[in-house]
């Protein structure tokens, strides 16, 4: 299969993707509990403004802002009749901004979970969930999207519910999760677990990785788990800005536009391929991305983890979720989460 994207990952040595969206759609006004996906009707300047932006700091792919797009999330808003429409016109306007970027931008399909837990521990059925995530991503394969996105997932049923999703719709996919428990999913899934997990499915995604979580230097230290286990597929970093602090009634993210070009560097150096930001990255940020990847060569090795704390701060744990220096506890608890 090949379109905009597949070409794209496949020319380019590494792919410069987006920032925030939550952050930057509160900065233009977007209210704590309000669904940013009503924007895509209610305030579609404001969208394609958010589009354009990572695309005039050089990025070669933007997600679209359907994060919250499936039944289960919109149903919130009482707005789980349309999915579809929602969903369509995030990515229409997208669209619409990357054809005329006079340069290949790809439009990611945004995908985020359910917010429901699957069963055996939940309720959600894996079928229903099939059936949400369809239904999201045929509105998105409609609005015209590159590929689909699937982001921020904890638990591995919901991440082969997806995937079983968009094999039905018929078009390429990326997946990442967020590791933001010492080195695990909230659902105590590892990057070793999550690249087995990747490489069971059919078909698989194009490319996997993590995003969110913590900060910068825990998720560039699950980027070396997933290229330790030395396959091919192309890895995903896309962290926050920084840690989150609270500043006069908001939340601020720390990392300087100086810091998250350090971090691209380094998470090429890692190994990733497709480099973007998440919670608190803003344009000025994707800037510095942009310039810090075209213009300083690659490392000849991986950086050590004293490196990467040195120039992005500390762990936020001593573990990485995979050592054997873990409280047994903690270890029979991250197996009763996985089942």
């Amino acid at each position: 299969m090949s379109n905009r994207f597949t070409e794209m990952l496949n020319s380019h040595d590494v792919l410069l993707a987006d920032g925030a969206t939550g952050t930057n759609l509160f900065n233009m006004g977007l209210q704590a509990g309000d669904a940013p996906e009503l924007w895509n009707v209610d305030e579609p300047k404001k969208i394609t403004a958010l589009y354009q932006g990572s695309v005039d700091a050089g990025s070669d792919l933007f997600l679209t802002n359907t994060f919250g797009g499936t039944a289960a999330r919109l149903k919130l808003h009482s707005a789980e009749k349309r999915v579809r429409e929602l969903n369509r016109i995030g990515a229409e306007l997208g669209r619409e901004v990357a054809d005329k970027a006079g340069r290949p931008v790809a439009v990611a399909g945004s995908v985020g979970p359910t917010g429901e837990i699957m069963q055996p521990v939940g309720s959600l059925s894996h079928a229903l969930a099939v059936e949400m995530f369809h239904e999201q991503a045929d509105g998105l394969k409609e609005g015209g999207v590159d590929v689909l996105w699937l982001e921020t997932i904890s638990a591995p049923e919901e991440y082969r519910a997806a995937a079983e999703a968009f094999a039905l719709v018929g078009l390429p996919w990326c997946g990442t999760m967020s590791f933001d428990t010492a080195g695990r999913t909230m659902m105590g899934v590892t990057s070793s677990a999550m690249v087995e997990l990747v490489e069971s499915l059919d078909p698989a995604p194009l490319a996997y990785g993590a995003n969110c979580g913590t900060g910068a230097s825990d998720l560039l230290r699950t980027v070396l788990g997933f290229a330790a286990q030395g396959h091919s597929r192309p890895i995903i970093a896309k962290g926050n800005a920084g840690i989150p602090k609270y500043v006069d009634g908001h939340i601020h993210y720390d990392g300087t536009p100086e810091l998250m070009g350090d971090y691209a560097v380094m998470a090429r150096d890692c190994g990733a391929t497709i480099i973007g930001g998440c919670c608190g990255t803003m344009p000025e940020h994707l800037r510095h991305m942009r310039e810090a990847l075209d213009t300083r060569p690659r490392a000849g090795e991986a950086p050590k983890l004293e490196e990467i704390v040195a120039r992005l701060g500390a762990f936020s744990s001593a573990s990485d979720g995979t050592g054997d220096d873990e409280p047994s506890e903690r270890r029979s608890r991250g197996n009763r989460r996985r089942r």
